[in-house]
């Protein structure tokens, strides 16, 4: 999955349209290889952003949730935790590599 692409569903406060849009526009991107749209591909981009904001918000009202909302904050810092957790693994695997040559 592309990694500028978040989890957003049950979460307090509630991911905002704008959120679920910024994850939508990512997905078609990764999708289509386009960094940005041509005036040729704008509206059916535009289009597909549109409808897979609108599919997304469709789907999160519909989905039964069991267990208490996310923390952004808790989800930042587990972020930051695998964040430091790949950086240890690098330098591990560099000083291993180092030391074999």
């Amino acid at each position: 999955m592309c990694r500028n692409i978040k989890t957003l569903h049950h979460f307090e406060p509630p991911a905002t349209e704008d959120e679920v849009r910024a994850s939508a526009l990512q997905y078609v991107r990764k999708l289509s290889g386009l960094k940005s749209f041509s005036k040729a591909n704008q509206a059916a981009c535009e289009h597909a952003v549109d409808h897979i904001t609108e599919i997304t918000l469709h789907l999160f009202g519909q989905l039964e949730v069991h267990g208490p909302p996310r923390s952004r904050e808790a989800e930042k810092q587990k972020a930051v935790e695998r964040g430091k957790k790949r950086e240890q693994q690098l330098r591990e695997r560099v000083l291993r590599e180092s030391q074999r040559a």
